[in-house]
């Protein structure tokens, strides 16, 4: 697959317990079956950058699957980089937790079980921001299905929840990779330092990368007081390194 690979994207509407939760859903035009990616949105909502990236994953042969998380509440948020819009931000996300996103997984499980382009079999979760846990939780709740998963400068990775990220690794079969900012409030070095000792005891493999000099959503070019272009790219090598290694393609 090149940046030139042609895509087909879509809006879906997958249903759920609490209503029907929009999709978008993009991978390479032609027939497939292509391994799947679980692409969970930041908190800034879905958005047409998060889009972007996911026709991004989707040119390297991945069936994408960008669900929009806040459906409960809205059908689309539209961030505003104010002091109210970003209180706004806060509240909504209040409005899940990782059992919520948990549930949702089950939805999106089904709906590429009966997609034919999707390998359902080979699957990835990928979180930045708030959903860095979510991804970590969806390889837990699945970890016959889930082969790897990715957090992105996440959030509350080590609470004194039982589905706390760095509790719930050990029920994990995927590889786990954690890219972390390193001038981040929401997971500063203690936190990381944490959630490293835990992950030594789990059978999984998994690594946890500083980002030198990177703040907290470097990986988002639209947010231009904080994007850093050499860690984001060098996040792509990553993510889609991991996702190469784990996810093989059909023949």
């Amino acid at each position: 697959m090149t940046s030139n690979t042609p895509l087909i994207d879509r809006e879906v509407e997958i249903p759920t317990q609490h209503g029907s939760m929009n999709t978008y859903v993009v991978r390479p035009a032609a027939a497939g079956p292509y391994p799947v990616v679980f692409f969970y949105m930041d908190a800034a909502g879905r958005r047409d950058e998060l889009s972007e990236m996911a026709r991004r994953i989707a040119r390297a042969g991945y069936f994408v699957v960008l669900p929009n998380l806040y459906y409960r509440s809205v059908r689309e948020f539209h961030m505003q980089w104010n002091e109210a819009g970003i209180q706004e931000m806060l509240r909504m996300m209040q409005t899940l937790d990782i059992s919520m996103v948990v549930r949702d997984t089950e939805a999106l499980v089904r709906f590429v079980d009966s997609e034919p382009a999707a390998l359902a079999s080979a699957i990835s979760a990928v979180g930045y921001c708030m959903s860095g846990p979510f991804a970590v939780a969806a390889a837990a709740r699945y970890p016959e299905r889930i082969k790897a998963a990715a957090s992105f400068h996440g959030t509350h990775l080590v609470t004194e929840r039982e589905d706390s990220p760095h509790r719930i690794a050990r029920k994990v079969n995927a590889e786990l990779y954690f890219g972390c900012a390193e001038n981040d409030k929401w997971a500063d070095k203690e936190t990381v330092a944490t959630l490293c000792a835990a992950l030594t005891d789990c059978a999984a493999p998994s690594r946890v990368e500083w980002y030198p000099g990177a703040q907290h959503g470097f990986v988002f070019p639209q947010r231009p007081s904080v994007y850093d272009e050499a860690n984001a790219e060098r996040h792509w090598d990553r993510l889609l390194s991991l996702l190469a290694r784990r996810l093989p393609q059909a023949a």
